[in-house]
């Protein structure tokens, strides 16, 4: 898609890879100082005696990721008018330093604003896959468009 992306543009059933992002330990740990000062996202001597054997990203760093994945691949092109927020997310598996995690946007309903005639709700679903294929998180939520101008 060329130009500014407006509701119109995004079918159900539409694919779209936003790319991906190596996690390093420097900024697993940093993140974690930060946002989610939890021992295992911390500390690596505490996080190899837990429950994962290991040092593991916050989840709300992959969220984090996913979200600048988002903006960089289309919102910062689009009519985009915010989210009222997600209806699901899912951290399924650990993702380490080292992982190289894919995000995926698939588009599962679009509708036009009842309230709103210039505005179109968008309906995803995002993923991310570590570099073996295993699905680390998943998101569902709604975005709010605008509408092409007439």
């Amino acid at each position: 898609m060329q130009g500014k992306l407006y509701w119109e543009d995004f079918i159900p059933g539409d694919t779209m890879e936003m790319g991906s992002h190596t996690f390093t330990e420097a900024e697993i740990v940093a993140f974690a100082r930060q946002f989610d000062p939890q021992p295992f996202h911390l500390d690596p001597a505490a996080a190899a005696n837990s429950f994962f054997k290991g040092l593991i990203a916050s989840g709300w760093h992959t969220c984090a990721i996913a979200m600048r994945l988002m903006v960089d691949g289309y919102l910062a092109r689009s009519a985009s008018l915010g989210s009222p927020g997600l209806d699901n997310l899912r951290w399924l598996a650990p993702v380490r330093a080292g992982d190289t995690i894919s995000y995926r946007r698939i588009v599962t309903a679009a509708r036009p604003s009842a309230s709103r005639p210039g505005v179109g709700l968008v309906h995803s679903r995002w993923e991310a896959l570590n570099q073996r294929g295993d699905t680390v998180m998943t998101m569902e939520g709604w975005n709010m468009f605008g509408r092409r101008p007439a």
